[in-house]
């Protein structure tokens, strides 16, 4: 099993520390970082472990078949990866195309609720 990033998941993870600053969530450069690292680092060791839903109709713009985990950061925070899974050789490959927390994603995860 192996996660990888779509390239603009890698764009996002340079700019999520400047937006963690600018926004004023975070003090100092060196913690933003860490989050970020940490953030990702969840996400690449623990996806494939994590229940996963399928992702809202919404979500097929960033790929077929979306689905989507949760990695909780802390009492107001929860992360969502949306991923779509393939085979390949064998081996089970998990795509992480988008990612999103639940401040700007919530409305589309609990929409027909």
């Amino acid at each position: 099993m192996s996660v990888l990033f779509t390239p603009s998941i890698q764009d996002f993870y340079y700019d999520l520390e400047i937006v963690l600053l600018e926004k004023g969530y975070f003090g100092y450069k060196e913690t933003a970082d860490k989050y970020v690292a940490d953030l990702f680092y969840d996400i690449e060791t623990n996806l494939p472990t994590l229940r996963h839903k399928p992702a809202p109709k919404y979500y097929d713009k960033y790929g077929k078949n979306m689905c989507y985990a949760a990695f909780i950061k802390n009492r107001r925070t929860t992360w969502y990866a949306f991923f779509s899974k393939h085979e390949k050789d064998g081996k089970i490959i998990y795509l992480v195309r988008y990612i999103g927390n639940n401040h700007t994603e919530a409305h589309h995860l609990y929409e027909g609720f």
